[in-house]
């Protein structure tokens, strides 16, 4: 990997560190306390291409790759995670469409996701069975040249905004298989926003779908094909919370930074203190860390050359870092941090869903694992 980057990367960092600076900072205390969907951010967003740097030109997109989905991310994520993070969100549909998708179905839906125009929602986990595709209750029932679909999903961020949803749902063979679907067809109910203790204004909701009818053409990849769909939307994914980590940490670290030059204690600076550089090194030190792994995970994504392991070793890593820093970044705050007139309160509770979407961390320690232990069969 070329750790020095291009033009066209440099690019994508001042243009998304400006954004954040000129339009988002100034809005992430608001968006957090209303719990409300940034929509025309999201709007801007899209015109600026942070919606497109993975995707191919012939749809709209910069075709400058993975490693520049991350540094949007992240320059977005140091200053609100939830606008940051709507990124990531459209790019499970996008990645689903992209690999799996018919002619038509890119043509219908790439452009207007990739510009912005429109947003998309992903909907596999239940609430009773998470995100295990056996347990999958949600059922397509084919009749002529339909699908009927009935079911629950629950934690599907963007919902309210979105012109398609990505559905998991159980075929008449028994396995997973994915639809597109419009979330204005008669049966698709969009229930009442659930209230989160970070990443609020997600418009993270439920969503009921009663008897939905869709074209068969609504089909996304092969019958039976769904866990691939889930997987490989999965993987790019968890690269971009990956990189809302490393923001969350990069944001963390600043106000850290700032917070102990402008406090004095016994009339100097608290970053004179031992204890506090102690930790503000410690932060340096971890968040350098996951980034450097992050764009590594990118450039093999960019490669061809991206596996399950690498995917789960970043966000697992990235995540628990983001934890571990904020954490430190609160005690450096004290007191003042643990109340809402500081912007660390925030990215504390942020921080924590990290660990949980997208495949908690406990069990991307058993595909990290499982991998490695089939790694060293072969080896034998």
């Amino acid at each position: 990997m070329n750790f020095d980057f291009n033009d066209a990367e440099q690019d994508v960092i001042k243009t998304a560190r400006d954004f954040a600076a000129t339009k988002v900072k100034t809005r992430a205390r608001e968006i957090d306390e209303k719990n409300q969907f940034p929509s025309d951010l999201a709007r801007e967003m899209g015109r600026l291409g942070f919606f497109g740097q993975h995707m191919p030109e012939e749809y709209g997109g910069t075709g400058l790759g993975y490693k520049s989905y991350v540094l949007a991310i992240e320059q977005i994520c140091a200053v609100s995670m939830t606008v940051g993070a709507i990124i990531a969100i459209n790019a499970l549909t996008q990645e689903s469409i992209l690999r799996f998708g018919t002619a038509e179905q890119k043509q219908r839906y790439l452009p207007a996701l990739v510009a912005g125009e429109s947003l998309s929602t992903f909907a596999f986990t239940e609430g009773q069975t998470g995100s295990d595709p056996r347990a999958i209750t949600t059922t397509a029932v084919p009749e002529g040249d339909e699908y009927v679909i009935s079911g629950e999903k629950t934690f599907a961020s963007l919902a309210p905004s979105a012109s398609v949803a990505a559905i998991f749902a159980k075929d008449d063979s028994g396995r997973v298989s994915a639809f597109l679907v419009d979330p204005g067809s008669d049966g698709f109910v969009i229930e009442k926003e659930l209230e989160t203790m970070g990443i609020r204004g997600e418009d993270v909701c439920p969503v009921r779908l009663d008897h939905v009818r869709v074209p068969r053409s609504s089909l996304l990849g092969e019958p039976g094909q769904g866990y691939n769909v889930l997987l490989t939307a999965i993987n790019v994914g968890q690269i971009g919370i990956a990189a809302e980590a490393v923001g969350i940490a990069t944001g963390a670290l600043r106000m850290s930074l700032d917070y102990a030059r402008n406090r004095t204690v016994r009339e100097r600076p608290m970053t004179e203190l031992p204890t506090i550089q102690s930790l503000l090194g410690e932060m340096c030190a971890r968040t350098e860390a996951a980034r450097w792994l992050t764009y590594r995970t990118a450039d093999l994504k960019d490669k061809g050359r991206l596996s399950g392991k690498d995917s789960a070793t970043a966000k697992l890593f990235a995540s628990q870092m983001a934890n571990e820093v904020v954490d430190m970044a609160m005690q450096i705050h004290g007191s003042y941090g643990y109340t809402k007139e500081l912007e660390i309160e925030r990215l504390y509770r942020d921080a924590k869903v990290t660990q949980i979407y997208e495949v908690v961390s406990e069990v991307q320690r058993l595909i990290i694992g499982g991998s490695l232990a089939r790694e060293s069969s072969s080896l034998h």
